[in-house]
C-alpha cells in the first residue's frame, strides 16, 4: 500500500508539501488506444460565458477511457498494470481480457498485477470483480455503484471510498454511502467489490499555490474584497462582514442551506447524511 513522501525544506513551497510515493504504480505511459484528447474550457460554456468561476490554465493531460459500465460479462481479464490517472484521485488498472481486448478499471485495494477479475452474476467476492447487488452478500464493501441498470457506475469512485451493503428487501438493496447516507438501489444495478485504492491521497498536502494552478484552479476572490456591484458582501468602510449571513454572489445562502429539490427520488433515501 502506497504512502506519501515529504521533502527537505529547502524552499517555502516544499516545507509543508507532500506527494504520493507512487509505489503502487507499475507503468508510467498510458495505453494509447485507451486515451483520447481532453478539451479544456476554462469554466466557459458553449456561448463563452463563465459558468464555473476561478477555473482555467491547468496542465495538459490525456483522458483515460475508464470502463465504469463493466458490461464485458463472463470474460475473465488479467491485471497487466496499475497506472496513475491525472484526471482522478484513484489509480487505474489496465486489464487484458482473454479475447484480446484491453480496458481500464478503477484499481481497488488489494488488486495487483497478475490477478484475474471478471464481471458476472456468479463469481468470487474479491476486489475488482463486478456483479449485481442482488448477488453481493450483506456486509460487503463495494464501489462504482450504478443508480440505473446498465447506466454505468456513478457512486463511490474516489480514492479510499467504499460503500456497504446493509440489507436487501423486495427489489432493492440498502446501501450505506461514504457520506453516511443510506439509500435504496435496485438489486439489478451492478457494483464492484472492494474499496477504491490510493488510500494515501487524503494525506497529500498541496504545499504551494502553484500546484493548485496546475490543477486548473485560479485564485478564489473573497466576496468582502469586492465592490457592492460584484457581490452582496462587497463595499463598506474598512473591513466589514456586511451584517448578513454568508451568501453566494447571487444571494444564495452559502453555509448549510439545503438545496436538494428532487421529490421524485426522495423515497429512495432512507437516512440522510446530515442528522
Amino acid at each position: 500500500m502506497g504512502g506519501v513522501r515529504a521533502f527537505n525544506p529547502r524552499t517555502p513551497g516544499t516545507r509543508q508539501m507532500t506527494v504520493l510515493d507512487f509505489s503502487e504504480i507499475t507503468k508510467t505511459v498510458p495505453e494509447k488506444s485507451l486515451t483520447e484528447r481532453r478539451l479544456r474550457h476554462g469554466g466557459r460554456n458553449n456561448t463563452g460565458r463563465i459558468t464555473s468561476r476561478f477555473r482555467g490554465g491547468e496542465a495538459k493531460r490525456a483522458y483515460r477511457l475508464v470502463d465504469f459500465r463493466r458490461e464485458k460479462e463472463k470474460i475473465p481479464g488479467k491485471v497487466a498494470a496499475i497506472e496513475y490517472d491525472p484526471n482522478r484521485n484513484a489509480n487505474i488498472a489496465l486489464i487484458f481480457y482473454v479475447d484480446g481486448e484491453k480496458r481500464y478499471i478503477l484499481a481497488p485495494v488489494g488488486l495487483e498485477v497478475g490477478h484475474t477479475i471478471i464481471a458476472a452474476d456468479v463469481c468470487d467476492i474479491k476486489p475488482g470483480n463486478c456483479l449485481p447487488l442482488g448477488f453481493i452478500p450483506v456486509g460487503s464493501l463495494v464501489h462504482n455503484i450504478e443508480l440505473k441498470p446498465k447506466a454505468g457506475g456513478k457512486l463511490v469512485r474516489s480514492a479510499g471510498m467504499a460503500a456497504q451493503v446493509l440489507g436487501k428487501e423486495e427489489s432493492y438493496a440498502n446501501i450505506r454511502l461514504p457520506s453516511g447516507e443510506v439509500r435504496k438501489i435496485l438489486l439489478t444495478c451492478k457494483a464492484t467489490i472492494g474499496q477504491v485504492g490510493n488510500l494515501a491521497f487524503e494525506n497529500v498536502v498541496t504545499g504551494k499555490a502553484g500546484r493548485t494552478r496546475h490543477k486548473g484552479r485560479r485564485p478564489h476572490v473573497r466576496g468582502t474584497a469586492m465592490n457592492p456591484v460584484d457581490h452582496p458582501h462587497g463595499g463598506g468602510e474598512g473591513r466589514t462582514k456586511g451584517g448578513r449571513h454568508p451568501v453566494s454572489p447571487w444571494g444564495q445562502l452559502a453555509k448549510g442551506k439545503k438545496t436538494r429539490n428532487n421529490a421524485r427520488t426522495d423515497k429512495f433515501i432512507l437516512e440522510r447524511r446530515k442528522k
